[in-house]
């Protein structure tokens, strides 16, 4: 496994989860800056994890609204900057699914695969309060976590009957008391805390082998498309169109087969039949441009060219 692809979930996910996600920290340590607005990757911290959860049937983001890549919901701590614990009871306020996936808003290797693993994880943990990610040196985080929502309930009661609130309160009060099941996913937990965790964020994301990846998802977003198709298969089509045509018309052909599907109204089988369809054509291409260089040699004989017979 490359260094950060997602943990395989164990088994299926649960049929409806909701997701809180916290993004109105102070980011002290980025000298106040705002952080869920930062960019890895050409996309923006908050619409990362947004993505990760795109899924859950419902997704409360607690901070002050601003643009996201798709809608959400957005709920706030009273008083704002009440902490961790505040923004979880505020965010939770607005899920009804039985199970809830909280994450923070600072997460750039955070896959949809690593969200379905720690649901998957605890359904298969009936006693299980939880199941969170830890990071690389073995510390837990809750903020990258699914809960069963009546656990989280019940605890941020308990905690605040005993506190009177839980403004302050830190995120090991909470989940000291529960029962968590743990995931070791030291990519998948990293956060951009400093500037240095930003800096590594972004030369990670430009790793050989995941950047045309990290490039369609961002397009994707930017473009407001919703769409999965096989990557390898529009690849080998450019390069048969830049081989058997001109170079040029590698990007051209590809627009081309975008353009068609999408006036099919289809989806990916619709980019995919596009895709056979010029990839045949600029087969015909080459195999005509072959026959044309046999006929120009000099010492061509009967029966030596690519269509003879």
């Amino acid at each position: 496994m490359t260094a950060y692809e997602p943990t395989p979930p164990p088994g299926a996910a649960p049929a409806a989860y909701d997701a809180v996600v916290l993004a109105g920290g102070a980011a002290r340590r980025l000298g106040g800056v705002d952080k869920p607005g930062l960019r890895v990757g050409g996309r923006a911290l908050l619409d990362r994890v947004l993505g990760a959860c795109a899924d859950a049937r419902a997704t409360v983001v607690v901070a002050d609204p601003r643009p996201t890549a798709r809608p959400v919901r957005w709920a706030r701590e009273e008083p704002p900057g009440g902490g961790p614990l505040a923004a979880l009871d505020a965010g939770l306020r607005h899920t009804t699914a039985d199970a809830v996936v909280v994450l923070s808003a600072d997460l750039p290797f955070l896959h949809e695969a690593t969200v379905h693993t720690l649901l998957a994880t605890l359904g298969a943990a009936p006693d299980a309060a939880g199941a969170l990610l830890t990071d690389a040196d073995g510390r837990d985080q809750p903020l990258v976590a699914a809960y069963r929502a009546a656990a989280l309930r019940s605890e941020l009661a308990a905690l605040t009957e005993e506190h009177g609130a839980l403004t302050g309160l830190p995120l090991r009060r909470l989940t000291g008391a529960l029962d968590l099941t743990r995931v070791p996913d030291p990519v998948a937990s990293f956060d951009c805390d400093t500037w240095d965790d930003l800096a590594t964020a972004r030369a990670r994301i430009r790793e050989h082998g995941h950047v045309l990846d990290e490039w369609i998802s961002a397009a994707k977003d930017e473009l407001g498309i919703d769409l999965d198709v096989d990557i390898k298969v529009l690849l080998d089509l450019a390069r048969d169109a830049a081989h058997g045509v001109a170079r040029p018309a590698a990007p051209l052909t590809t627009f081309l087969v975008g353009y068609a599907a999408g006036r099919a109204q289809g989806g990916p089988e619709a980019v995919a039949e596009a895709s056979r369809k010029a990839a045949a054509l600029a087969q015909r291409w080459a195999d005509e441009a072959a026959v044309a260089q046999a006929d120009a040699a000099p010492d061509a004989t009967p029966g030596t060219r690519p269509d003879a017979g």
